[in-house]
C-alpha cells in the first residue's frame, strides 16, 4: 500500500502537479484525467511509474493505464489531489469541450456515418452478388442460344 501511494505521489508530479488537474475519474482499467496544460505532462518518466501501463491522450482527455487496481488509484489519487470526484460522462463531455473545432467536426461525422456503416456494406455485397448472379450465361451457358426451338 505505501509502495502505490509513493507511485500516486509521483503520477501527479509527472502530470503538472496538483494545479495542472482540473477534473479526474476512472473506468474500469484507466485513470481519465482533464489537464488545464497538457504540456506539463512528462510521458517518458510518467511510463516508468510501476504501477503505470501506458498513457495516451484520446478525445481531449489524458489517460493513465493502471489496470484493475485502478479503483484503488483512483482512491488515493483524490486523496492527495484533493480534486472533486467526477463521472465519466462529466469527464468525457470535459474533453470534448477541450478539443478544437476540425476534431470537434471530425467527431460529427463519425457520429453521423459510423451508424450507417453497416447498411452500406450489406449494400454493397448485395450488388456484388446481383451483379454475379444476373452475368449472362451464368448458370446456364446456352441459355441465350435457343436453336431448335
Amino acid at each position: 500500500m505505501a509502495d502505490m501511494k509513493g507511485d500516486v505521489t509521483k503520477i501527479i508530479e509527472l502530470i503538472g502537479g496538483k494545479d495542472n488537474i482540473e477534473s479526474a475519474t476512472h473506468c474500469i482499467t484507466r485513470l481519465r484525467l482533464i489537464l488545464k496544460d497538457q504540456s506539463k505532462v512528462n510521458d517518458k518518466e510518467l511510463e516508468k511509474v510501476d504501477i503505470v501501463q501506458g498513457t495516451f491522450l484520446a478525445g481531449g482527455q489524458f489517460q493513465i493505464v493502471i489496470g484493475p487496481s485502478v479503483p484503488k488509484v483512483y482512491d488515493e489519487f483524490i486523496k492527495q489531489t484533493g480534486v472533486q470526484e467526477a463521472s465519466v460522462e462529466s469527464v468525457k463531455q470535459e474533453g470534448r469541450n477541450k478539443q478544437g473545432a476540425l476534431q470537434r467536426l471530425v467527431r460529427l461525422l463519425g457520429d453521423i456515418f459510423i451508424p450507417i456503416i453497416p447498411a452500406i456494406v450489406a449494400a454493397g455485397l448485395l450488388m456484388g452478388i446481383n451483379n454475379v448472379l444476373s452475368n449472362k450465361g451464368i448458370f446456364y451457358p446456352n441459355a441465350y442460344r435457343m436453336e431448335g426451338c
